[in-house]
């Protein structure tokens, strides 16, 4: 198993925020363990993350990168994970991710994601890819020097220079329109669309459920 996810609600200078976040390993489980241990900590302790919030997750993702990276007392092991986040300050929903893991919204009755999947194919990481001295190819998929299915996530010492760790950060407002949020791993977003995702649980109150009904989906068309 080298999915996890993490949700915490916790108060911040007089302020309740929401931390809610999926991580994807590969290459096993130690990178994506510990970004579920440690990030949200490293953000809910970040000197600005009520006033800055959009530095202080960036800072955060960076930081334990860097932490996981160092606690790895093999130099060749080479763990990576993605991670898509969803931070709630008030009426602000704030979405970062690294990686192929998702977020998508239910907004008015319609499907938006809120994140973009970091693949090497697309031109821009291919371009910072190759001015960072690294390559893409064709093994199957687009990959990282043949290797990395990603450009960027967690982890990944081996391809740390090419695969990096800065999140990409989309602001949302929470109001009457905004419905309901899914975050997910490749492993529901490879087989089911976002259309499909909002469309299969908006009839459904309970979060409990509509994650049950979409793990079931991805299962049944995996």
């Amino acid at each position: 198993m080298e999915d996890f996810y993490e949700t915490r609600i916790e108060g911040v200078n007089g302020k309740k925020v929401g931390l809610f976040g999926v991580f994807d390993g590969h290459g096993g489980a130690r990178a994506a363990e510990f970004v579920k241990h440690n990030l949200f900590t490293n953000l809910l302790k970040h000197p600005k993350f009520i006033s800055d919030t959009k530095s202080a997750i960036a800072e955060a993702y960076s930081d334990t990168d860097k932490e996981f990276l160092k606690s790895e007392n093999n130099q060749m092991r080479d763990a990576g994970s993605t991670a898509s986040t969803a931070i709630i300050v008030g009426t602000r929903l704030l979405v970062a991710n690294v990686g192929d893991s998702r977020a998508v919204i239910c907004r008015g009755g319609n499907a938006y994601a809120v994140s973009r999947d970091h693949k090497p194919d697309q031109s821009d990481e291919r371009r910072r890819i190759e001015d960072a001295g690294g390559f893409v190819m064709w093994a199957g998929t687009w990959r990282v020097g043949g290797v990395l299915a990603v450009s960027r996530a967690f982890g990944d010492r081996l391809l740390k220079q090419f695969v990096v760790a800065d999140p990409e950060i989309e602001e949302e407002k929470i109001d009457e329109s905004l419905e309901f949020l899914i975050l997910a791993s490749d492993g529901l977003w490879d087989v089911v669309t976002n259309d499909e995702a909002v469309a299969m649980i908006k009839p459904i109150q309970s979060p409990e459920d509509a994650a049950k009904m979409l793990m079931q989906e991805a299962s049944k068309r995996g």
